[in-house]
């Protein structure tokens, strides 16, 4: 999974430099800060395509494990395609993405059932698989400065999950093989802090 997701970032990076040109706001640079709240290392690029119309890459991985028996470990994707009503940068715009990744988490207590998700059994199993789906938004753009930039989006949409249940978050004693799970609900909670170049 490492060497899979240094690919993943490695290639975002690279193709994010090839966007930047010498015009003054064509890209922008960004992290959301309620990721890195959490502790997930996020990045995301954002390239103008037309004046009211954006595209954005963001990668996300949270590779912690805390303890042999409590594991938080996850990566995803996103692409997503923005229509601004005023000018890219600028105020409101609505958004479409898709987004997929991989997942290893058990042994976290605490966590409530959400939206048909039973989030309470992570304390005594882990849980290991894939995710893709995707999803609609709304955010807002607040301007700070010719280069500086605060965002806020929220999203819904729709995930599909195939998961291994394991009986412990350190063991390896397999109990469920290849289960399906559907999800409907927020798919994107961002406060991001953008650097337009």
């Amino acid at each position: 999974m490492k060497r899979t997701l240094t690919r993943l970032v490695l290639v975002a990076v690279l193709a994010s430099l090839t966007f930047i040109s010498s015009k003054a706001q064509v890209f922008a640079a960004k992290t959301n800060i309620l990721y890195d709240a959490v502790a997930t290392i996020d990045v995301a690029g954002e390239l103008k395509l037309a004046p009211k119309a954006t595209l954005e890459l963001t990668g996300a991985y949270n590779p912690w494990t805390f303890s042999h028996q409590k594991k938080w470990k996850n990566w995803f994707v996103q692409p997503e395609a923005r229509y601004w009503f005023c000018d890219a940068w600028d105020g409101h715009f609505i958004a479409a993405h898709v987004f997929g990744g991989q997942y290893n988490m058990g042994g976290i207590s605490g966590l409530p059932d959400f939206l048909g998700t039973n989030l309470s059994e992570l304390a005594d199993n882990r849980y290991q698989g894939w995710f893709a789906g995707a999803g609609l938004g709304y955010g807002y753009d607040w301007i700070l400065n010719r280069h500086w930039n605060i965002e806020a989006e929220i999203a819904i949409g729709w995930a599909y999950t195939r998961y291994d249940t394991f009986k412990c978050a350190g063991c390896h004693k397999k109990i469920k093989s290849n289960e399906p799970h559907n999800y409907f609900g927020p798919t994107k909670a961002a406060l991001n802090l953008i650097y337009i170049f």
